[in-house]
């Protein structure tokens, strides 16, 4: 039997998905600065692949024109996490912040202040009122 066209397919994304897909992209090469500190990033990777086709004869075979479609894609994502801080023997781990990612998160994030401020508002309205 031979060998379908999908599989040729999704071997080419695989081989393209391993050359993305790097250890040196997770823990980065190491940075010294001239006073002696090494700094390591670390980040996070996600990845992912999809591949599919489809026969246009309804009987395929090596030895017939055989109609074939097909399609593939592959994603990485590379984020910086942290860094790995060498200094005089010791590690620290400084991680990196992600800023919020939308105006929903900023104002939960600010909803507690908000809210104390609030509180502080009234009272002192509530104060001026009852003298």
């Amino acid at each position: 039997m031979e060998k379908h066209p999908i599989n040729d397919l999704m071997a080419v994304t695989m081989e393209k998905m391993r050359e993305m897909v790097d250890a040196n992209a997770i823990v980065g090469q190491p940075i010294t600065t001239p006073d002696g500190v090494t700094l390591i990033p670390v980040s996070r990777m996600s990845f992912g692949f999809g591949s599919g086709g489809g026969d246009y004869n309804t009987k395929y075979t090596a030895g017939k024109d055989a109609s074939f479609a097909g399609g593939s894609g592959a994603g990485v994502d590379i984020a910086p996490i942290a860094f790995l801080v060498v200094k005089d023997g010791f590690v620290r781990v400084l991680p990196v912040a992600v800023p919020p990612a939308s105006t929903l998160d900023r104002v939960i994030d600010m909803a507690p202040d908000i809210m104390d401020k609030v509180d502080k508002f009234i009272h002192r309205n509530q104060e001026k009122t009852q003298e």
